[in-house]
């Protein structure tokens, strides 16, 4: 077996820290859109440089991680560290103080990759926890935790929504035929990985022309990881059979109609019906999205045409992108694009980009990025 140490002059420098941190951001990770609107959260509880006790924040209301994890560990905790992906809560919500347990414990040392912007903890836990003779150390992996935890941070901080715009083109950037046909253009494994996609967020939005195309369900295929499924159908033109409006998740109806025996039809199927007013571009997206918000709505996956798309893009709501392109070429100057609408004039006026990820997917290719 080959030994670092075997060869002169090499030498390997092995954080531990990271490598604790990375097992509990894996474990937080593990934590599907059940948790919402609280945050992912993992925990490792190490003691003589073995792990004693890990857990990870599991669903909405339940366990935290931390006692989860002392819970595992039990009398090795005393005097252990412990490695948490986010800042303990130190109030009383659904469960009681995280920094209770920790204190009650013994645990002597709690490493932490991030703080928490929720206003009730912000620095208050660690201020807490050095008072208790709690050593606290922050900042180890933090974008990692930051990343993980995108749509949390957002939502704590404004309340609305982190909007995710997905699409998938053609390499000459066409997500339709002339005709309208768009199955499928990407492969089987970039689809297995935007339905796993929908596992991970609160909702999914499409526009109306969307679900008289495509006729959609709009599941994650996982049960029980479905989001709730939300229709922008500014004259309420959906159709009472619709698959969308099927009892496998909630579905929700944006809409500035007033047809009150449609929406008393969708109503009396368990849909939600709400108006937003009209905007720029349609339906008003800004106030869409704040009224997601109150519903505790942290995470959106929008998967809209080309006019739903350039929308949300005009009117600055998008946080993140996702643009599968596969390596086919349709043609047609008549063939939809992932962003229509007026377009941008001037090249110093484009939409960009930032900390970009490339993946492939057999021969498809996935451009992940943040909107500046």
């Amino acid at each position: 077996m080959f030994n670092p140490g075997d060869v002169p002059g090499i030498f390997f420098m092995v954080n531990n820290d990271e490598i604790y941190m990375k097992s509990a951001l894996k474990l937080a990770s593990g934590a599907s859109n059940r948790v919402s609107t609280n945050p992912k959260v993992g925990c490792i509880i190490v003691r003589n440089k073995k792990i004693a006790g890990r857990g990870y924040h599991e669903y909405f209301g339940g366990p935290h991680a931390e006692v989860i994890a002392l819970s595992g560990a039990g009398r090795l905790s005393r005097g252990a560290t412990m490695y948490v992906t986010l800042e303990p809560c130190c109030h009383y919500g659904k469960t009681p103080p995280c920094t209770d347990a920790i204190v009650k414990a013994g645990i002597k040392e709690v490493v932490m990759a991030m703080k928490d912007p929720n206003v009730l903890v912000m620095g208050k836990s660690i201020r807490l926890l050095r008072r208790r003779g709690v050593r606290i150390r922050t900042g180890v992996m933090e974008k990692e935790a930051r990343k993980l935890n995108e749509a949390y941070i957002k939502y704590t901080e404004s309340k609305m929504p982190f909007i995710i715009l997905k699409s998938a083109m053609t390499l000459d950037g066409k997500i339709t035929t002339v005709s309208g046909n768009s199955k499928w253009i990407t492969n089987l494994s970039s689809r297995q990985y935007a339905h796993r996609l929908r596992g991970r967020v609160d909702a999914i939005l499409v526009g109306i022309n969307t679900v008289l195309a495509d006729n959609p369900r709009l599941t994650s295929r996982k049960k029980g990881t479905s989001p709730i499924r939300v229709i922008l159908d500014t004259h309420l033109k959906i159709p009472l059979n619709a698959r969308v409006l099927n009892e496998d998740a909630p579905a929700i109806v944006a809409t500035a109609s007033d047809k009150k025996r449609k929406i008393k039809q969708l109503q009396e199927k368990g849909v939600e019906v709400i108006n937003p007013g009209s905007g720029k571009d349609g339906l008003n997206l800004k106030k869409l999205m704040k009224m997601l918000g109150k519903r505790s709505i942290s995470s959106i996956v929008v998967e809209g045409g080309g006019s739903v798309n350039a929308s949300f893009l005009n009117q600055g709501l998008v946080d993140r992108v996702l643009f599968f392109i596969a390596p086919k070429i349709l043609g047609g100057r008549d063939s939809l694009t992932p962003v229509e609408g007026s377009g941008i004039r001037g090249i110093d006026r484009a939409i960009g980009l930032k900390d970009i990820t490339i993946k492939r997917f057999g021969d498809d290719i996935l451009v992940d990025g943040y909107v500046v």
